[in-house]
């Protein structure tokens, strides 16, 4: 995946996403990350997280079980659970493009999270299609495109 763009406008919008998921599905913590393992929205309780490693890693089991997943003639595994005794984890891909990261305790559990990722997966996937989108309309031609070697040749003699 390359580099994505990211305007304000759908940076507030995921912001909003990932609020509302971590409010609704009543998680301790909600991380949205891309598969290069970059952190782009974080909502919940995470001052205790080292997000940038939990970041990382996710984004390092989920290439893993990607490979898991050719061996086995599958696209790709879109969704894996892991329980621990304290914590859970639910992880998601969104729109072949990001990495839901949801975690919850004993106050919620795996249904009422599945049933809010379904949810805020298709509005962030909408706002992922709108931004792409934007991006590749043509864009006005920047001010260098009219400057010429000879130009710049002019700017540097005496």
């Amino acid at each position: 995946m390359t580099d994505m763009v990211m305007y304000e406008e759908e940076y507030r919008q995921i912001q909003e996403v990932c609020a509302r998921l971590h409010r609704d599905a009543n998680a301790s913590a909600v991380l949205l990350i891309d598969k290069n393992g970059q952190l782009i929205s974080e909502a919940g309780d995470t001052g205790h997280l080292d997000t940038t490693s939990l970041s990382s890693l996710t984004a390092g089991n989920v290439a893993a079980t990607g490979g898991i997943a050719s061996l086995l003639k599958e696209k790709e595994f879109t969704g894996q659970f892991h329980e621990g005794e304290q914590i859970n984890v639910h992880i998601s891909i969104v729109a072949q493009r990001v990495i839901l990261v949801i975690l919850f305790d004993e106050r919620s559990s795996l249904g009422l999270v599945r049933l809010r990722v379904r949810r805020a997966s298709d509005e962030l996937s909408s706002v992922f299609d709108s931004l792409l989108a934007k991006v590749q309309q043509p864009s006005t031609p920047s001010i260098f495109s009219e400057i010429t070697d000879e130009d710049i040749d002019n700017l540097f003699k005496d």
